[in-house]
């Protein structure tokens, strides 16, 4: 891993170039649920390098998008879902998501503001290390005491900035002279608030047991944790349940459940075509490419999105985008755009 003032200096460069530049979790428990942990109360992290040596920070960003149906199609029972797909700018140029290339000339008209945060990427962070002391009481942990945290945006922000700190002399996860993370859990309003969370004021080094941990499991190698980039069909198939999901139109298994499916969504494929087949079969509480349930006050991976995002399209499409745009802007004192009217100015400039 990098030292650490060639961390402060790529994260420098990336602030300086601002924002616009440029899943898999695991089923198993290994994932710390540090919503879950009480209200006014400490858990203490010690994070660990990346597993992969190239990995210039002890993190990996994951970028995802939310795309919510009415419900499951062909599931009477079902109620309204939301499917979690991966933005291609995780790899990609700015542009290269078929849905923020569609969201970010939204942002240019006020009426549909809000329907561009809806649909903008969410942003969280990979880590791992150990939970040197828990105030959660978790029914079971796993053998290896290695975890991982999925840090979100306001956490982040405090972990980065101290990073930034010349008072910082070694690297946090430095074995012998290495800084523990507490993470503290209050409330503001009827949200948790992890804004006091800090790092540690003294160094600690790993103990013994600790120590043995990483001999004996390794570290974990955090891009394994980070969705697999869409090719060129499955960019399409983002692209569609993106139109599905602003039409309110249900969620089709038959069509998208060998690609992406909301948690608990069971498709069986013994007897389908290799894509795009399958019907759901079950419907129980299974693992899914995002953290364990969370309540939506305190869910880990929530990101207020960026509010003025810069359109970045190329200027032979920057005018089919703002005539798009124009088609659904209400008229003077007229109501806001419906959802049909957005889709219909997708699929003209598709056209």
């Amino acid at each position: 891993m990098a030292t650490l003032a060639e961390i402060r200096a790529k994260l420098q460069e990336q602030e300086n170039r601002g924002p616009g530049g440029s899943s898999n979790t695991g089923g198993d428990n290994a994932i710390f649920p540090f919503w879950n942990i009480p209200e006014n109360s400490t858990s203490v992290l010690r994070f660990l390098p990346d597993g992969d040596s190239s990995n210039t920070y002890f993190w990996r960003e994951r970028q995802m998008i939310r795309l919510g149906f009415a419900g499951v199609k062909g599931d009477p029972n079902s109620r309204a879902v939301t499917v979690n797909v991966p933005c291609n700018e995780m790899w990609g140029p700015t542009g290269s998501c078929p849905v923020l290339a569609e969201v970010r000339p939204w942002f240019k008209d006020p009426a549909l503001e809000d329907m561009g945060r809806k649909y903008w990427k969410k942003r969280s962070y990979v880590f791992q290390g150990f939970v040197a002391e828990s105030s959660l009481q978790e029914d079971t942990t796993p053998e290896n005491p290695i975890r991982r945290f999925i840090i979100n945006p306001s956490i982040f922000n405090i972990i980065k900035g101290a990073l930034m700190d010349s008072d910082f002399v070694e690297l946090p996860t430095d074995i012998e002279q290495g800084t523990d993370f507490r993470l503290t859990k209050t409330t503001k309003g009827q949200y948790a608030d992890y804004s006091t969370s800090s790092w540690a004021r003294r160094e600690r080094s790993l103990d013994s047991n600790e120590r043995s941990a990483i001999d004996t499991h390794g570290l974990f190698t955090l891009n394994d944790y980070l969705p697999k980039q869409p090719n060129e069909e499955e960019l399409g198939v983002i692209g569609k349940m993106f139109e599905a999901s602003v039409d309110g139109q249900m969620y089709d298994p038959e069509l998208w459940g060998n690609y992406y499916r909301p948690a608990g969504v069971q498709i069986d494929t013994s007897n389908s075509a290799p894509k795009g087949g399958g019907t759901v079969t079950n419907v129980a509480p299974t693992p899914a490419p995002t953290p364990a349930p969370t309540p939506a006050p305190t869910a880990p991976v929530a990101e207020t999105p960026a509010p003025t995002p810069a359109p970045v399209t190329p200027p032979a499409q920057q005018e089919k985008v703002a005539e798009a745009v124009a088609a659904t802007a209400p008229a003077e004192g007229g109501a806001k755009p419906s959802a049909q009217d957005i889709l219909a100015a997708i699929r003209n400039r598709s056209n």
